[in-house]
């Protein structure tokens, strides 16, 4: 049976362990960015080995699971002599997953401006970092920022994954609850509506976001 004397005692210390995932999401997120656009830009590299390595980097890391992947950067490599912390493999594990599907997106966004405009650029006699940061990004990116929104909710959702590399966020202060007291209905329902109280109003965020470009 619920019991709301215990929910509400426990909902401070779930609820402190709140920044730990949102910190994760963001920096993982930003990590997926850069990394994203750094694949983007090699996949499209005229240089055959480095577009092909890319090619193969991306197809990896999507083909696998990530919860391996957790694994090897915090379990394998301590082995080699590289110690992760968990915030910290964590980040790194859900950067680089989500940045092979974010070059996607950034991929989709490159492709649709004209041909042209590459054209133009080569005209000018443009060096290739003035053709990326001042002509193709900008016009790259906002048509798939709705997108990227998308990812960012998605990977925040995700973050429950981490408490399998012993990352205390919020499912994992419930986990403990649980374990300590007997109960895990009330911890568990805690951490599902403040999963739904941040996702709910940022998805709607976005689709504002994504009729507001629509109209612009």
């Amino acid at each position: 049976m619920w019991d709301w004397e215990f929910a509400f005692s426990i909902l401070p210390k779930i609820v402190v362990t709140l920044k730990i995932t949102i910190l994760a999401t963001f920096a993982g997120f930003f990590l997926a960015l850069v990394l994203g656009l750094i694949l983007t830009i090699a996949y499209r590299s005229k240089f055959k080995p480095l577009s092909m390595c890319t090619k193969g980097f991306i197809q990896f890391i999507r083909s696998t699971p990530i919860l391996v992947q957790l694994y090897f950067l915090f379990y394998v490599l301590p082995q080699y002599g590289l110690v992760l912390t968990p915030l910290v493999a964590g980040v790194i594990g859900l950067g680089v997953h989500y940045s092979t599907y974010l070059s996607e997106v950034y991929r989709s966004g490159i492709e649709a401006i004209p041909k042209g405009q590459w054209e133009v650029a080569k005209a000018l006699n443009f060096k290739p970092w003035q053709v990326w940061l001042k002509i193709i990004i900008p016009q790259a990116i906002p048509p798939v920022v709705p997108v990227l929104g998308n990812y960012l909710i998605t990977m925040f959702k995700e973050t429950p994954i981490l408490s399998a590399i012993t990352l205390v966020e919020i499912l994992q202060t419930a986990k403990i609850i649980g374990s300590q007291s007997f109960r895990y209905l009330e911890g568990f329902t805690i951490v599902g509506v403040l999963f739904l109280l941040l996702s709910y109003p940022s998805s709607l965020l976005i689709q504002r976001l994504e009729a507001s470009l629509k109209k612009s």
